[in-house]
Parts: C-alpha cells; sequence; structure tokens
C-alpha cells in the first residue's frame, strides 16, 4: 500500500475546506471511484489542512491527485494556495478499526 498525504496552505484555504465540507457527499463519492482505494481523509489544522490518501499502489494515489485538483477547479477556479506541501510513501502499516468511525 502507498499513502499520499497533501498539506495545504495560503491565503484561500479557509474557502477551500469550507467547500470540502459543504460537498463533503459528492467529494466521497469521487474518491470511492479510485481503483485501489484504501482510505480517503480531509482535515483541518490551524494553519490549513490536509488530506490523507491511502492506495494499494501509486496508480491510484496519482488518480487520486488528479481527482483533488478537478474538484478543486470544479468549485473554486479563483482559488490561489500559498503552498501545497506532498509527503508520499509505502506504508509500513495501517490499521482499521472494528467499529465505524463517528465525525464529530
Amino acid at each position: 500500500m502507498h499513502v499520499i498525504i497533501r498539506t495545504y496552505y495560503g491565503k484561500d484555504v479557509k474557502k477551500l475546506f469550507a467547500i470540502g465540507e459543504r460537498h463533503a457527499a459528492e467529494l466521497q463519492s469521487l474518491m470511492r471511484t479510485v481503483e485501489g482505494l484504501v482510505s480517503y481523509t480531509l482535515a483541518r489544522d490551524g494553519r490549513g489542512g490536509f488530506a490523507v490518501t491511502v492506495c494499494r499502489d501509486r496508480r491510484g494515489l496519482k488518480q487520486s491527485l488528479k481527482l483533488a485538483r478537478g474538484f478543486l477547479k470544479k468549485y473554486a477556479p479563483e482559488a490561489t494556495l500559498a503552498a501545497m506541501q506532498i509527503s508520499e510513501g509505502k506504508v509500513i502499516t495501517h490499521v482499521k478499526s472494528r467499529e465505524p468511525a463517528a465525525i464529530q
């Protein structure tokens, strides 16, 4: 399995994450089309936010990045980000809960 973490910063980042929250159902459906998807998480932090995608192979990671870019262009074509940091690697271990996660 492979993982990519995309960390977003910049003047429009709050707007972008508000769009992600407003269109969460569509974003979830979109990401579920990624071939070999294991999990996808979009989260806020103190300076912006990040997305964590885990796939069975790198091909799925590339597809998820393409879909995320298309989603952002659709809902925020004028948005600019000061930076996007990308961390990518091979998963050492991945643990899933036996119970569904509750989003709070």
